[in-house]
């Protein structure tokens, strides 16, 4: 059965332990394919616009399966549900890592999936078990989550080579590297074991479909959802080709993987600098400017003087990681209670998800039809430039107002 009270937490540092553990997984096995995308797509002959699918199936799983990940830990409970999520993050890698096309294509698929239930549901258990102390545990959750995708994205280029030295032939050397994030997982979800006991339901403002249908028709819903959009189409671009961009640029593999996990680490960065910062200041326009404005000289210095690229990927990093901490602070700045903000988190979230899911496939097609990246890096900065336009917006103390009651009708929009 069911409960819905908070349980007894009989070790409280160990589910703290369990819990940034998760967070570990909730970007990494994506992360981990960028490094690694250009021996991908020669192995199997995959178009530009093929390997950009290899991001975006993820971001199109996040987008639909966020939304009912909390009707799933209703039914099933919380804990039962975050085993789950590991446990497609566990099978998508194996899955991914059998070597053809259509397992790679499956098992990514299997892996959003996971990542998408752990998304939503993770931040409710943290909230729900230590509410006193969400700030602190939101900067070291953040941070862990970067460090996961930094230790990912840094060590498959060393994997692909290991598998080289022992002339491993079973599979790809490409597969036997994606196969090498599945050890974090598994000693996760043998962490997890013990939570296993409780049944618990998520928190109240879990995001869910929900029928706040006027947010959909609200401009100041539109605009920090658009916020949050514009973050990820950029994060997520980078994320998919930042290695390629540099290998073509003339770094070698390894320090093309050791940069984009530089990347990895600089978004998770500002989790400890502005949480607390966000309280002293009032007016958070002036903080979402500056982050976007980083991203945008990040990205011009990458495109002219690109032999200083960690210096342009840090700077690019960090904006993408405080603006979407912003952007999740918009939300609660925006609205009236815990179950508009959940609302407003969940169309933001589709939204956000939807629109990033393009970019990588964008960014390959412009590539492919040009043979350079620089377009692709022009569209980028010029997203950016947006970006800084929807910081002014999206960051005014303004609440959306809900209507009478009477104009509430029952009907939902979802993704």
């Amino acid at each position: 059965m069911q409960q819905d009270n908070k349980p007894n937490i009989a070790h409280p540092l160990l589910l703290i332990i369990s819990i940034l553990l998760i967070a570990s997984n909730l970007r990494g096995p994506i992360t981990g394919i960028g490094p690694i995308l250009d021996f991908i797509a020669h192995d199997l002959a995959l178009s530009a616009t093929q390997a950009g699918m290899l991001t975006t199936l993820p971001l199109l799983a996040f987008a639909i399966f966020s939304p009912i990940s909390s009707g799933l830990a209703r039914k099933i409970g919380l804990e039962p549900s975050l085993m789950l999520a590991l446990f497609a993050i566990t099978s998508g890698i194996v899955i991914r890592s059998a070597g053809s096309s259509l397992t790679l294509y499956v098992g990514t698929c299997v892996i959003g999936i996971g990542i998408a239930i752990g998304n939503v549901l993770l931040p409710s258990l943290l909230k729900r078990d230590f509410p006193n102390k969400v700030p602190t545990l939101t900067a070291i959750y953040v941070l862990t989550m970067g460090v996961g995708a930094t230790l990912s994205a840094s060590t498959t280029i060393p994997m692909l080579n290991v598998a080289d030295s022992l002339n491993i032939t079973f599979v790809p050397s490409w597969a036997f590297a994606l196969a090498g994030t599945i050890i974090l997982p598994i000693i996760t979800m043998l962490m997890w074991l013990p939570q296993l006991r409780n049944h618990t339901r998520p928190a109240a403002d879990t995001p869910d479909i929900d029928s706040h249908s006027y947010m959909w028709r609200n401009k100041a819903a539109w605009q920090v959802s658009g916020f949050l959009a514009f973050n990820s189409f950029i994060m997520y671009a980078f994320i998919a080709w930042l290695p390629s961009i540099l290998v073509s640029y003339g770094y070698s593999e390894h320090d093309a993987g050791y940069i984009h996990g530089v990347l990895q680490l600089a978004s998770a960065a500002p989790a400890i600098v502005l949480i607390p910062l966000m309280a002293k200041v009032k007016d958070k326009r002036t903080l979402g400017v500056a982050m976007t404005l980083l991203a945008l000289i990040g990205i011009i210095g990458l495109l002219l003087m690109h032999q200083h690229a960690v210096i342009w990927v840090t700077l690019l990093g960090f904006s993408c990681g405080g603006g979407f901490i912003l952007g999740l602070s918009f939300v609660g700045l925006r609205t009236h209670n815990a179950h508009q903000a959940a609302a407003l988190s969940g169309m933001a979230q589709c939204i956000g998800y939807l629109f990033a899911a393009t970019s990588p496939i964008i960014f390959g097609s412009l590539h492919e039809a040009t043979n350079s990246w620089d377009m692709a890096l022009m569209l980028a900065a010029g997203m950016s430039i947006i970006w800084v336009a929807l910081a002014t917006l999206a960051g005014k103390s303004v609440v959306i107002s809900a209507p009478n009651n009477h104009s509430l009708i029952n009907k939902s929009i979802s993704c």
